[in-house]
């Protein structure tokens, strides 16, 4: 039985490879991640990973979807620089949730979604103005990576740091073996 991760995500490559998974293809999918009218964040995060593990081919397909809420507004991944600016003015200084849902679909899919409280620190103008001229918030839901530069700015989560990366190691790992996929936690692949 294979396993065919539907993300480009090398961050979601390194949390696997973590639990001694390494996926047999890496086939992103080719879906519109737009929020629906009205869709809440929770839900819309467990729609789009289930909507990716559907639309890719495989024995077993695994896919994730990041969402960053601010209440209940969707902060996407920033088309530009000025809404990557716009999404850290919103964010500073105050908490923000991430939902982060996995979906494993093999003879049926399954699905978890977990929700992490994140607080930003009030950032200034001149740490804002750097943070932009990295780059870094380029393809990041939120306009941040806190396993990057980003999180200097994050003095507190409350929840699965994994999950803000882009995948729960622990809900991930169950759904997998819940599918017949072998997890190893002793550092070798399985």
């Amino acid at each position: 039985m294979s396993l065919t991760l539907a993300s480009a995500s090398p961050r979601r490559l390194a949390l696997l490879a973590r639990i001694g998974v390494v996926p047999d293809a890496v086939r992103p999918a080719d879906i519109d991640e737009s929020p629906r009218p009205g869709e809440l964040p929770r839900p819309c995060a467990l729609r789009l990973a289930q909507e990716k593990a559907a639309a890719v081919e495989g024995d077993v397909v695994l896919a994730g979807d990041t969402v960053v809420a601010a209440g209940r507004r969707i902060l996407g991944k920033p088309a530009d620089e000025a809404e990557a600016r716009a999404f850290l003015d919103l964010l500073s200084g105050r908490r923000h949730t991430v939902y982060t849902a996995v979906a494993v679909r093999s003879d049926r899919c399954r699905a978890r979604v977990v929700a992490t409280a994140v607080k930003m620190k009030r950032l200034t103008r001149a740490e804002i103005d750097g943070y932009i001229a990295s780059g870094e918030w380029r393809g990041k839901a939120g306009g941040y990576a806190i396993q990057g530069i980003g999180g200097a700015f994050i003095p507190w989560i409350g929840g699965s740091y994994t999950a803000v990366v882009g995948l729960p190691l622990t809900e991930t790992a169950n759904l997998l073996q819940a599918a017949g996929v072998p997890v190893r936690f002793d550092g070798a692949a399985a």
